[in-house]
């Protein structure tokens, strides 16, 4: 695995745990469709969690969320539409949340709600 996959994995097993610990069931990692991928899609009481994680080694480059700008946004829309018409859910209630992880630290930042379709 190339260091930049082995980044990203590592930024999605901290953020899944951390998801975990604050009450959210994992339904799915690393769905993909409509040629888009979702990191992370979660529920926590009835809302659908579709998750984006920006792992980096510190914030020389950034804040992760500063990463998931509209074009990105398009991608996630697409692959959560996906999910939910082939899982029926279309009546639950939803949202886009984006997970920051500082590789170094092992912190993560989880913003709820970071961007509205």
């Amino acid at each position: 695995m190339d260091a930049r996959r082995e980044k990203g994995r590592m930024g999605e097993d901290l953020a899944a745990a951390h998801l975990v610990q604050a009450g959210y069931e994992i339904l799915a990692r690393n769905y993909r469709a409509a040629g888009c991928e979702m990191d992370i899609i979660a529920q926590k009481a009835d809302t659908l969690v579709f998750a984006e994680v920006k792992a980096r080694h510190g914030y020389a480059y950034g804040l992760g969320r500063e990463a998931v700008g509209l074009a990105k946004q398009g991608h996630l829309v697409r692959a959560a539409q996906a999910y939910l018409q082939a899982n029926d859910c279309f009546e639950r209630a939803c949202r886009f949340d984006v997970l920051e992880v500082d590789l170094a630290s092992g912190q993560v930042e989880h913003i709820e709600g970071a961007f509205t379709s």
